[in-house]
């Protein structure tokens, strides 16, 4: 949970690094948070409105962190513009976000311990 806060604490700062523990563990919670206002909703027979603020509340910050983590890998923030391309760019993302951090400096920061 302290990488869900952790995120949420850098709401809009795209500059620096994100590990990947730090970003799926973002991606996890925020995972099971959609799950659960989506039960919430589905036994309560309201409309998916507490999804739809959850969504906005969220935005910036699931950007800004998969742009910290694409600085990770030594790439730019702008990749995450392949997922303009259906399928194969999701699919191609995907395989970044998933790549092992550089353990060097990069042009967007030192690189993060890893925990």
């Amino acid at each position: 949970m302290k990488w869900y806060v952790h995120v949420l604490k850098n709401y809009a700062t795209f500059q620096g690094r994100a590990t990947r523990k730090e970003y799926w563990m973002f991606v996890l919670f925020n995972f099971i948070i959609s799950c659960v206002l989506a039960a919430i909703e589905l036994i309560t027979g309201m409309p998916p409105f507490l999804r739809i603020v959850y969504f906005v509340a969220v935005f910036i910050p699931s950007f800004a962190v998969t742009v910290r983590r694409l600085h990770d890998i030594g790439r730019s923030g702008w990749w995450q513009l392949i997922n303009i391309i259906p399928i194969a760019g999701n699919i191609c993302l995907f395989i970044l976000l998933c790549l092992r951090s550089e353990s060097q400096l990069n042009r967007f920061d030192v690189p993060n311990k890893v925990a």
